[in-house]
């Protein structure tokens, strides 16, 4: 094999790679988009499948803002959903309630005279 050879065996790839992540980025596309109906979505597909580059040459140029609207729109609700998760599991109890939580933990039997007391500690310090 001389360098050619292997020169355009990675530019190859590298655009079947390409292609394959646009493939793959478009189908994600088609199943989110909640304003096509079934049969335009099966429309698309069809094409997909059996005329794969241009179908996706004429999905990126008539739906490309769209496209890029809802994976923004959808990373944006991601981070929302990631902050509202932290803010749930992070708690904002202050150093009582944290302490009240723990005594009644304590009179219930779930956790030992020590572990309330390593509980208190940390809620106070």
């Amino acid at each position: 094999m001389n360098f050619f050879e292997v020169l355009w065996s990675i530019i190859a790839v590298f655009f079947l790679f390409a292609y394959l992540m646009l493939l793959f980025q478009i189908f994600a596309d088609i199943f989110r988009d909640d304003s096509m109906n079934g049969w335009l979505k099966a429309v698309w597909i069809f094409f997909l499948l059996f005329v794969p580059y241009l179908t996706a040459l004429v999905y990126v140029i008539a739906r490309g803002r769209g496209m890029a609207a809802r994976n923004a729109r959808r990373a944006h609700e991601m981070e929302e959903h990631t902050a509202d998760y932290i803010r749930r599991t992070a708690g904002n109890q202050s150093a009582t309630e944290q302490i009240s939580s723990a005594k009644t933990m304590l009179d219930e039997g779930l956790i030992t005279n020590d572990e309330f007391g390593r509980l208190k500690a940390k809620a106070l310090a």
